[in-house]
């Protein structure tokens, strides 16, 4: 039987995976489409799997500050954009017969539960999926700073940056617009840092780097990634402390 190559992760799914084609809103079925693979995943490997949502397919905060918008304001709104993508990921995951709950930094009772890190290891425990909404509660730390505080407080062992752009790990430079770009099979936290290589924020790359979380970047839109993944096939970049 195939095994999981970790007991615990945090995936991070960014709003714009779940955008439809025009890059807002939900697309259902794409939506449905990566919550079957992670409700299959899961089931398979017997791995206790949580997830990170963004909101960027609603509303970032950080444009809205471009704008003009108090920074502050900008961002929790954005904070509660990433809330309606994970109450959309809960619906698809219990559509496909996956046990979900939904747990926010910022406390609204009748949508979801609060973030208590004890809760949400029991429900992993429990063969539940957890879905972390509302960012860290805090302005100016992005998604990628809350799966990387999310997978500490919650034991994980990996976190499995899933991108939606065609870009399939990390490169020396941006592929989309070098022909010349390499893509780096593996590459260390500080060499992520000191080369500014595009694959979390510096925050969160810091924060992995200071607590020997490896990262997974990989392509979440290809079909059947989600499991390779998790199973350490050589899909996609290892950042990691070695």
């Amino acid at each position: 039987m195939t095994e999981s190559r970790y007991r615990r992760a945090v995936l991070k799914l960014s709003g714009e995976a779940f955008a439809e084609p025009n890059g807002y809103g939900i697309d259902a079925t794409v939506v449905a489409r990566i919550a079957g693979e992670i409700a299959q995943a899961r089931a398979d490997l017997r791995i206790e799997l949580a997830i990170v949502v963004g909101g960027g397919n609603m509303w970032r905060g950080a444009k809205g500050a471009m704008r003009g918008m108090d920074r502050a304001r900008a961002d929790y709104m954005g904070m509660l954009a990433t809330v309606i993508n994970a109450l959309a990921l809960q619906e698809a995951l219990e559509a496909a017969g996956q046990p979900t709950r939904v747990q926010t930094a910022i406390a609204m009772a009748q949508v979801a539960e609060p973030f208590i890190p004890l809760r949400a290891i029991r429900h992993l425990q429990k063969d539940r999926i957890v879905v972390f909404a509302a960012g860290t509660g805090n302005p100016y730390f992005t998604t990628d700073t809350t799966a990387a505080l999310r997978a500490a407080e919650i034991g994980a062992e990996a976190v499995l940056k899933g991108t939606h752009s065609g870009v399939d790990g990390v490169y020396s430079a941006d592929p989309l617009e070098d022909p010349d770009a390499v893509k780096l099979l593996e590459v260390s936290h500080f060499e992520v840092l000191n080369r500014r290589l595009a694959v979390m924020d510096s925050t969160a790359i810091t924060f992995c780097m200071d607590n020997s979380l490896p990262i997974i970047v990989f392509d979440v839109m290809e079909p059947g990634n989600i499991r390779r993944a998790l199973i350490g096939e050589p899909i996609g970049t290892l950042v990691s402390t070695a």
